[in-house]
């Protein structure tokens, strides 16, 4: 469905964020028969919907947007709108079409448009694509779920998409290179479990791309793809990290070495195969990744970690602290805690909790000589899952400052203190860059003690 076929249609935009902003608009030029606007709840995504917006869509609030959006030909959901809202199950019943702003855009844009999901690295992979592609002289529009709506990128010849699982469930076009990075189960309260979970994601490419680039070290990944025809970096058929000619860890392209490990600022495996996916997606599209391997080894030195993601934090104490507060599942901090393997850790674990099963976590840590410090509100029940572990030494404390001044305590000069919470941050604090926030001043805090 493309925006177009919305022309003398009802129309009913689900949700008042700026998703739903973005598709008000868009959809308000292509003269929809009816246009009105549903919220049904208030919530952090929500924002003023008033002056023109209000006149060109008209709010319902409450129990009446239901019959708001039953009512209408098509309804156009924002991204936070979950799968399993009870609302969903009746429209479905009444076979109401239900898309996203994101789809809509996909269908006229498919063609020019390299789309990246992922359980986890989907934002570092896209914005390397971005990068690396820049450095090459292929300019491109770096959007998607980052900030900007897609229904609000400007024209482009090339469009490089951070995807979320939400945004991939009404997708009925596929992005021309179709790429995922990670997949284990993450957000099942919102998709109704690890099976629709893997079905929204994958859904990116379900629809005709015309590549499919994968992480191929990723087990769950690769279950699921079975025999499909896909790029795997990290396969010695295509980009890879291999011995180079100097005995040190390189990055391949198939046999021939590109460039050193070390010239990856960012630290962790995990990173080693975000950078063998990006580098594989330039070579899919013909970029010429031997003969540019100097020009990308200077792009992949000066390229930017994501804040938020395993960022390093100075301290004159001798610790290394690291915010990971982007890490929302316990695969995540999985990761970031492999990041520092071989260092004395203490990690900082607890947030929202949605129930999330930390046997994995239990599982990873088996092994390990570790001290994790559990937060509000799930950090009692990670210590709980991790008790009896004969490496893990855990502690419980009342909030985020608490842990930071624990932690000075107890993690030997040379260490590392990782926030990587392996939950979400909603209602201790109004979003991750608020517990980011919160994080740094409580360092700059107890830094004299």
């Amino acid at each position: 469905m493309r925006l177009s076929d919305l022309r003398g249609r009802s129309v009913a935009i689900w949700g008042t964020g700026r998703e739903g902003m973005a598709a008000a608009r868009a959809v308000a030029a292509h003269g929809p028969a009816g246009l009105v606007a549903v919220d049904d709840r208030a919530n952090f995504l929500s924002l003023p919907w008033e002056g023109a917006l209000a006149e060109t869509a008209p709010l319902v609030t409450g129990e009446p947007g239901r019959d708001a959006l039953l009512a209408a030909d098509v309804v156009v959901r924002s991204p936070g709108v979950p799968q399993t809202h009870r609302w969903m199950s009746e429209l479905r019943q009444r076979g109401v079409p239900v898309t996203q702003g994101t789809a809509l855009w996909m269908a006229d844009h498919a063609d020019r448009t390299i789309g990246v999901t992922g359980s986890k690295g989907k934002s570092t992979t896209s914005s390397l694509i971005s990068h690396l592609l820049v450095a090459v002289g292929r300019p491109n529009v770096f959007g998607g779920n980052i900030g900007v709506p897609t229904l609000e990128l400007p024209d482009a010849e090339l469009y490089v998409l951070e995807l979320s699982s939400y945004q991939c469930s009404d997708l009925t076009d596929s992005p021309r290179i179709s790429v995922v990075t990670a997949l284990f189960p993450e957000h099942l309260d919102a998709h109704g479990g690890e099976r629709e979970y893997y079905r929204d994601k994958l859904n990116l490419l379900a629809h005709g791309p015309h590549a499919v680039v994968v992480n191929g070290a990723d087990p769950r990944l690769a279950a699921e793809l079975g025999d499909r025809a896909a790029v795997r970096a990290g396969s010695p058929d295509t980009t890879h990290v291999a011995t180079g000619p100097d005995g040190t860890p390189w990055f391949h392209l198939r046999d021939t070495p590109l460039f050193p490990r070390a010239v990856l600022p960012l630290v962790g495996r995990h990173n080693e195969g975000n950078l063998c996916v990006a580098l594989a997606v330039l070579d899919v599209l013909g970029v010429d990744v031997a003969a540019r391997k100097d020009t990308l080894a200077v792009a992949v030195a000066e390229f930017q970690g994501l804040a938020h993601r395993l960022t390093e934090i100075p301290d004159p104490s001798g610790l290394t602290f690291v915010d990971d507060t982007l890490a929302t599942s316990p695969y995540a901090a999985m990761h970031a805690i492999d990041a520092y393997d071989g260092r004395p850790l203490t990690v900082i674990l607890g947030g929202t909790d949605r129930g999330v099963d930390y046997a994995p976590l239990r599982d990873h840590l088996a092994e390990r000589e570790i001290t994790v410090i559990g937060i509000p509100d799930s950090g009692p029940r990670i210590i709980e899952a991790l008790t009896g572990l004969p490496g893990v030494r855990c502690e419980i404390v009342d909030d985020l400052s608490d842990a930071v001044r624990r932690a000075r305590k107890i993690t030997p000069t040379g260490g590392v203190v990782l926030l990587s919470p392996a939950a979400p941050s909603y209602g201790r604090f109004r979003n991750f860059e608020h517990r980011s926030e919160a994080f740094r001043e409580a360092i700059a805090e107890t830094m004299a003690g």
